[in-house]
């Protein structure tokens, strides 16, 4: 059962899945009605989940399922992934590689292997207040306060020069 993002519980379990490239507004669109599709029929064992998403920054799919009303399953979480995986493979992008990270350059988002931030840190290109993604959270609150967040006030810090 599909419902606006905004009106998902702040409890709301998230799963992030970030594009190692920036979609285009049409794919946007498209992945948009895939999504619709995917969150209005989702299901965990035959009962209908509480469902949402949204696109941020033409970078990230967000996910969201009202907990409150119904727990998600594995096989729910399974379909959800697999559902994920088709939209790789049919729009030609990563969304599944955990090693990468993203992070704010002025007004663009980057995105990069684990490796190159870490080496943008040593060379300090990457600071203490270089806006970063942490897409571990796992609520819808916690997306809203701390996903986007200057990388001394996240898991990132550990990368950085003191």
């Amino acid at each position: 059962m599909f419902v606006n993002f905004e009106n998902l519980d702040g409890a709301a379990r998230v799963w992030i899945y970030q594009s190692n490239r920036e979609f285009s507004e049409n794919e946007v669109k498209n992945i948009s009605l895939k999504l619709k599709d995917f969150v209005e029929n989702w299901q965990r064992h035959g009962d209908d989940l509480k469902a949402s998403f949204c696109i941020k920054y033409n970078h990230f799919i967000v996910l969201a399922v009202d907990e409150t009303f119904q727990n998600v399953s594995g096989c729910s979480i399974d379909a959800s992934v697999n559902f994920i995986k088709n939209i790789e493979t049919e729009f030609s992008v990563d969304l599944t590689n955990k090693l990468n990270i993203s992070f704010k350059d002025a007004a663009n988002i980057n995105v990069v292997p684990m490796a190159d931030f870490q080496k943008y840190a040593k060379l300090e290109k990457i600071n203490s207040n270089t806006i970063v993604f942490n897409n571990m959270i796992q609520t819808k609150s916690e997306f809203e306060s701390t996903w986007e967040v200057p990388a001394n006030k996240s898991w990132h810090k550990r990368f950085l020069i003191s």
